[in-house]
């Protein structure tokens, strides 16, 4: 007997125990809101999907062509349009997953207005998205049973028999909309207790993975821009442990942490850090900083100084009271953070870098993995690449050492449209377009994500109704570009009312009232033109 079968059986023993006073309520109807309604807590979602995550890990490391993707969400209807996209267009949503953009946060849900990625924005707004977005993505699940359960009531009474148990198999075996959230907790918002209160909230809304970055809390910079501040490393293992005894405390055993680090790209520290005896972690932090021999008469007043090997170093202090790092450190520094990381506590890391270049990635991650054999990345492909011209560079530089004709192209004007129909072109779109299956293969990439795809989605869109709707074409603006596209595609938002709810209040109404229900898809609801 299916699940959804016990549940009937089991509400109608209930009612049975409750006498005459239970008469009205139907066990079918009751199974059928608690098959809507699978996951009741944002624990009970932050379980399940910390499991899958565990499994995809698994199974990458037996297979790295099994890779996992995301997109990045701003709202919960953007997150459940993706999921109903995947399951319509790949019919599971096997190894597909969900970003949360502190980037995308701060820019679009902020009650202070639009702001930079500087961890400016309400940190109770990172555990409002995902609940949000859980939200809409259990609607999401709650309206495809619906419909099913709507043709199980069709078959029923026509008498199709054969038709009513195939529909009942894809009930018993419905895969659900819910899917693992990568959250950004940014710097974590403060100290290691606020990394701790902010993760709990975050897992309490349903997240399995939390994602961690090295830079200074109150000096956080977008991982694209300029002057990045990371910690010293005792002061991040702090924050990774915070993390994890906040998913202890609250039963996700197997809550994945991704550890982030920014030092390729940023070059300065705000604290030296301690250490106690030579080649410690303090010690192999403060290695790297950009110093200067000094003996005691040539101090000056307010100085800081090591001690190292007999010698008193002075690091470079700038105006800004921060402390620089030797330029070409930033590879060793990534490495040594991602080392650390692992070896205490987090499960996966993410390399920040100024180019989406498989063989740089792989370079750090082959150095990663002499020591912890199975490192693997989520990796930002980011939109503030310019993609075009970072993979046209890519093919110009490769055919240059191969020593090919490259007079018909300019280098450093690669991304103008004269060149796209061109032979380099083509071949530069073909390695974008295996850009994670290399990357998955060759540099240890476990899970691909863009961070803020909608951002760009919505704004190019909005630029072509716009430009048609309030131009010559007026109404067919909307028209063509959008509903015939829709209808022609199958977008369910087509029937705007049925994806708000409307059917599945409906549901709910004949459940409550039966025939006295006042139900709103009569023939006179203009979705029905829709068919």
């Amino acid at each position: 007997m299916s699940l959804y079968q016990n549940d009937i059986a089991d509400i109608a023993r209930l009612r049975e125990t409750q006498g005459s006073a239970w008469d009205a309520i139907n066990p079918e109807s009751a199974a059928r809101m608690r098959a809507q309604n699978r996951f009741r807590t944002g624990l009970d979602i932050a379980r399940y999907t910390a499991s899958i995550m565990r499994r995809d890990m698994a199974e990458y490391d037996a297979d790295p062509a099994k890779y996992t993707q995301s997109l990045g969400c701003w709202h919960g209807f953007i997150g459940q349009q993706k999921m109903i996209s995947i399951k319509k267009h790949f019919g599971t949503t096997d190894k597909k997953y969900l970003y949360l953009s502190g980037w995308m946060i701060a820019a679009l849900r902020s009650e202070f207005g639009p702001l930079p990625d500087q961890s400016m924005h309400e940190k109770t707004a990172v555990p409002g998205l995902i609940e949000e977005l859980y939200t809409f993505l259990r609607q999401a699940d709650a309206r495809e049973l619906g419909g099913l359960f709507r043709e199980l009531d069709a078959a029923r009474e026509a008498g199709d028999q054969v038709a009513e148990r195939a529909v009942q198999n894809k009930i018993d075996n419905f895969q659900t909309h819910i899917v693992p959230i990568i959250a950004d907790i940014d710097a974590g918002f403060g100290n290691a207790e606020a990394t701790y209160l902010l993760s709990k909230k975050m897992i309490e809304a349903g997240a399995c993975c939390i994602q961690l970055e090295n830079q200074v809390s109150d000096e956080k910079q977008c991982g694209h821009q300029d002057g990045k501040v990371t910690v010293p490393h005792e002061d991040f293992l702090a924050k990774i442990r915070a993390v994890r005894y906040a998913f202890l405390e609250l039963g996700v055993e197997d809550g994945v942490i991704v550890a982030r680090t920014d030092s390729l790209g940023a070059g300065l520290t705000k604290q030296i850090a301690v250490t106690h005896e030579p080649g410690d972690l303090g010690d192999q932090y403060n290695s790297f900083l950009d110093c200067e021999e000094v003996d005691l008469a040539g101090m000056n007043n307010g100085d800081v100084v090591l001690n190292r090997d007999g010698k008193l170093l002075r690091p470079k202090r700038l105006p800004s009271n921060l402390f620089q790092f030797r330029k070409g450190s930033g590879e060793d520094r990534v490495v040594l953070d991602c080392i650390t990381s692992l070896q205490n506590g987090a499960d996966l890391l993410w390399i920040e870098t100024e180019k989406p270049h498989v063989g740089q990635i792989a370079a750090m991650v082959n150095r990663i993995r002499d020591v912890v054999p199975n490192a693997k990345l989520v990796y930002n492909n980011s939109p503030s690449f310019n993609w075009t011209l970072n993979f046209r560079q890519q093919v110009f530089d490769a055919w240059s050492e191969e020593g090919r004709d490259l007079a018909a192209y300019d280098r450093a004007n690669l991304m103008s449209a004269e060149y796209d129909a061109s032979e380099l072109a083509v071949e530069a779109d073909n390695r974008i377009r295996s850009f994670q299956a290399d990357g998955a293969r060759e540099a240890g990439i476990f899970h691909h994500l863009i961070t803020l795809p909608t951002y760009h989605t919505a704004a190019l869109s909005t630029d072509n109704l716009a430009k048609e709707y309030f131009g010559d074409e007026g109404m067919l603006g909307y028209v063509a570009g959008v509903q015939r596209k829709e209808i022609r595609q199958g977008i369910a938002c087509v029937k705007h009312q049925n994806m708000a709810g409307s059917d599945m209040g409906d549901d709910h109404k004949e459940y409550f009232a039966g025939e006295a229900a006042l139900k709103a898809a009569g023939k006179d609801n203009t979705m029905n033109q829709f068919g």
